[in-house]
């Protein structure tokens, strides 16, 4: 009886959640990354898009949820979370998400744990400043790019695909082993940042570029739905 009774709660308690609200912007890489698991996760969501280019973030309302104003910001049942890294966690632990996204043996989701914390500094940081230096600072201020410090930010980027590959991929199909992991999920919205102006930097690295058409491939139209202002970015480089 007690059994039946925790699982008509647990029923209920679902069928009155709501859908969680996504404050996010496709051009920022990690509200990619949250909403590609929202979608292929298939967790019940609300996208509220937020164009940082239009300065929407500095809004009244955006700022009550997040005085950092920076997305993605989720809102669950009036639980509001920032960060990215906090929102991928919470999302894959609280809702009935496929386990190879965190597992929840210790020893393995401490290796996607171990990726996360060091991808800020790295993978992130560093493809980050190629995209600005590139593609975001000529865009809004008009001013031809600055070959020096694109070429800086690429020779950074070399040492953290160095460690990528050899640190993390290694010899497996996925960063964290033979699943796809949250981990994959951020570093590859880091990686295709860059090509929003022409330059894959997977190009001259097989095995990375081969992880990538795994990832890609475990996607599928998710992966390239989210990614299409990407593409776009990289179409008009190109012309």
């Amino acid at each position: 009886m007690q059994t039946l009774c925790r699982a008509a709660g647990t029923l209920v308690a679902s069928m009155s959640r709501r859908p969680v609200e996504v404050y996010f912007d496709l051009l920022s890489q990690p509200s990619r990354a949250v909403l590609i698991l929202l979608r292929a996760a298939g967790i019940p969501h609300v996208e509220r898009p937020v164009a940082l280019r239009k300065g929407e973030q500095n809004s009244p309302e955006f700022g009550r949820l997040n005085p950092m104003r920076k997305v993605p910001v989720i809102v669950d049942n009036g639980f509001v979370l920032t960060e990215s890294v906090a929102i991928l966690k919470y999302l894959a632990s609280t809702y009935d998400v496929p386990q190879n996204w965190y597992p929840r043996d210790p020893q393995r989701r401490a290796k996607v744990d171990e990726y996360m914390a060091w991808q800020h500094l790295n993978t992130r940081m560093n493809t980050a400043k190629v995209f600005i230096f590139e593609v975001l600072i000529p865009q809004m201020t008009s001013q031809p790019v600055d070959d020096q410090k694109v070429s800086k930010a690429l020779k950074d980027l070399e040492g953290t695909l160095d460690m990528l590959e050899t640190m993390f991929l290694k010899d497996k199909p996925f960063l964290c082993g033979d699943d796809l992991t949250l981990a994959d999920l951020l570093a590859i919205c880091e990686l295709m940042q860059p090509l929003g102006g022409d330059r894959d930097v997977l190009k001259e690295r097989p095995k990375l570029a081969s992880w990538r058409s795994r990832v890609q491939s475990a996607l599928g139209k998710t992966f390239e739905d989210v990614h299409a202002i990407v593409y776009r970015l990289r179409n008009k480089s190109r012309l």
